[in-house]
């Protein structure tokens, strides 16, 4: 699935505004970010500097009629864009942006067993097959928006959107659900360890009563610890044998490639510095020297799992990924 400069984009305005200090909502944020001070500059509180970051995405990436485009990369949709969007308006309590985002996601994406389509371009979905990031953002703004703005029907949606996960996108490894990147990546399975979300478990599982919620959360946690260590990165993705052997690997088209933490890898230090849960931030913290050293965000792009440059530029989802690490690590 392609990922460049429009997730790069979107993903600082998503880390933004659930890293700041928007906390109405315990589930739509978990971290709070103290403001910093220097010499030459008076600090920005970081909810107004989120706030304006999500506002200019809207503003500029989603149309009237409620579709995110992919202005850099054709004019395209993908449903992570419209589940982005989700989280964005819900955060920033905008009933009627979020409202039309969803009525397109709604009418245009959304499958039968309740999942999203992941592409759309020319007045059609051209990829019918679920991004499972996409599905567990939308279900989890979907739940937030539904007590935010009162609205049962984005309850119901975001309940079957879960039961949809669970089903088709999650597969049974030593009796326990691993959560897998699509229906697709089930046999042989394939993971892309940026899709695991604690604080999209946490709600979904907690609006749904399904205690499968936490097993899945359970695994995530125990293929991070596996695919990771202080002195190794997430990769983009791994693979899991029939014996539960995990191992890090190319994408699944070139699964041979070097692996690699790039703009796949690079959410995962977000999604757990986020997490209410301190063992997921200890997570986060412990990227945190690896990326200082390895100049993530102001040097470098992507890396390998051992924390070595591969590609040089500046990249401000890099930084956004550095940002969160460095916060969980204080």
């Amino acid at each position: 699935m392609a990922r460049g400069v429009f997730i790069a984009i979107i993903l600082v305005a998503v880390a933004g505004i659930l890293l700041a200090s928007l906390n109405r909502d315990r589930d739509a944020v978990a971290v709070r970010v103290e403001p910093t001070t220097t010499p030459s500059a008076p600090a920005v509180p970081p909810g107004d500097a989120a706030r304006a970051s999500a506002t200019r995405f809207l503003d500029g990436y989603v149309a009237p009629n409620g579709r995110v485009l992919r202005r850099d990369q054709g004019g395209d949709t993908v449903s992570e864009g419209q589940a982005y969007a989700l989280l964005l308006a819900v955060a920033l309590n905008d009933a009627e942006r979020f409202a039309d985002v969803w009525r397109w996601t709604e009418r245009h994406l959304k499958r039968g067993d309740g999942l999203l389509a992941f592409r759309w371009k020319d007045g059609k979905v051209i990829d019918a097959q679920p991004a499972t990031d996409a599905d567990l953002d939308g279900a989890r703004a979907l739940l937030l928006a539904a007590r935010r703005f009162d609205k049962p029907a984005y309850r119901r949606a975001g309940l079957r959107m879960g039961r949809g996960i669970l089903k088709h996108e999650t597969v049974d490894v030593e009796n326990e659900p691993v959560l897998v990147a699509g229906p697709w990546a089930r046999d042989p399975v394939f993971v892309n360890p940026s899709y695991f979300a604690p604080r999209s478990y946490r709600t979904i599982g907690g609006a749904s009563g399904d205690d499968r919620w936490s097993q899945v959360a359970g695994s995530s946690r125990a293929l991070l610890n596996t695919l990771t260590s202080p002195d190794r990165l997430p990769p983009n993705w791994a693979r899991i044998d029939r014996t539960g052997i995990v191992e890090a690997t190319g994408p699944p088209s070139s699964p041979r490639e070097l692996p690699r933490d790039g703009y796949d890898a690079l959410r995962v230090p977000i999604r757990m510095a986020e997490s209410c849960d301190a063992s997921n931030r200890e997570l986060a913290a412990q990227f945190w020297p690896l990326l200082e050293r390895a100049g993530a965000g102001r040097e470098a792009v992507e890396l390998t799992v051992d924390g070595d440059p591969l590609a040089a530029a500046r990249n401000p989802a890099a930084m956004a990924a550095a940002a969160a690490a460095a916060h969980a690590a204080g």
